[in-house]
């Protein structure tokens, strides 16, 4: 079981979408956070007693500079959520290379750019007899690919394999690594693609059931949340 109760933990993407309700709550059960984001007037909007550090992820060195200012700033690292993304649509075979690079990059590098910058702090940290975690949120098509979001699927599948992978090397160091993968989620998401047009989708999940599932599976100690893991 974790207690996230005085532990510094960075939640990147903290404006909106799930990272917004998953901020909250770790904010009521006492965490020290820091939140992420690109709009420093977004973050500031929660009113959350957190530190605020806007930051563009999708840039080389953005993640090393928010792991260190956390570490400087809260004196260590013990836990990170990355709540980031974007989505793209339309045919596999029309999908201009900018935007896969561009859905790669934030969907799938940065995370990963977290996570090494991270990965000795979190070590320090559970070295120290906490339980250190690292938390991706990728998405049912990690686990089902749809057409039309060829881009989006891989990207979220890469990070999903990613987070497996690393997962079982940062065993040893008892770091744990979560790999949520929620059902499609009312979070306007779909409504802001950087390419083409939603196709017509179901209605998805609350955003703050979603966060809540989270939430709980990084304070119950657990390594994967699955899509039918969110009832």
């Amino acid at each position: 079981m974790a207690d996230v109760r005085d532990r510094s933990i960075i939640v990147a993407g903290a404006s909106g979408g799930l990272g917004a309700p998953i901020a909250r709550r770790l904010a009521d059960a006492g965490a020290r956070l820091v939140l992420v984001g690109r709009d420093a007037a977004r973050l500031d909007a929660l009113g959350l007693d957190a530190v605020t550090l806007p930051a563009d992820l999708s840039k080389a060195g953005a993640a090393a500079k928010v792991v260190d200012q956390t570490v400087e700033m809260l004196g260590g690292l013990d836990g990170v959520v990355v709540a980031s993304g974007v989505v793209a649509f339309g045919p596999s075979t029309d999908t201009p290379d900018d935007v896969l690079v561009e859905v790669f990059t934030i969907n799938t590098l940065a995370p990963i750019r977290l996570l090494r910058a991270s990965a000795d702090h979190l070590a320090a940290s559970a070295a120290n007899g906490y339980d250190a975690f690292f938390a991706t949120i990728s998405a049912v098509v990690a686990e089902q690919p749809m057409a039309g979001m060829a881009g989006y699927s891989a990207s979220k599948a890469a990070v999903s394999a990613f987070t497996a992978a690393a997962s079982r090397e940062m065993r040893r160091a008892k770091v744990r690594l979560v790999d949520a993968r929620p059902p499609h989620t009312e979070t306007g998401l779909a409504q802001r693609p950087i390419h083409g047009e939603a196709p017509k989708l179901p209605e998805g999940l609350a955003p703050e059931a979603v966060a809540d599932r989270i939430v709980a599976a990084i304070v119950a100690g657990e390594r994967e949340v699955p899509a039918s893991a969110f009832g």
